[in-house]
């Protein structure tokens, strides 16, 4: 039977800081991966060596509209968690 190690509590902390960390990041790239797919999607409807203007405008608009949405989500999730729901 192996022993396995033990870690102080400030090592679990570490730890524990170092894996949300992680997956902050994880669900950062997941985000801006989602974000790519919709947005590709949603305006490109050719893909050629170089966008034009429509193309552009659409693809900002697009991660405008993501994000605006995601901080909105975000926001009325705090408020919920804040007010007891």
């Amino acid at each position: 039977m192996s022993q396995q190690p033990q870690f102080s509590e400030n090592d679990q902390r570490e730890l524990a800081q170092f894996l949300e960390a992680e997956n902050a990041k994880a669900r950062i790239q997941q985000t801006v991966h989602t974000l790519t797919d919709s947005c590709w999607d949603k305006c490109i409807s050719k893909v050629n060596n170089k966008m034009d203007r429509s193309e552009e405008a659409c693809l900002s608009n697009c991660v405008e509209r993501f994000l605006d949405t995601s901080l909105f989500i975000v926001k009325r999730l705090e408020d919920m968690r804040g007010s007891g729901m």
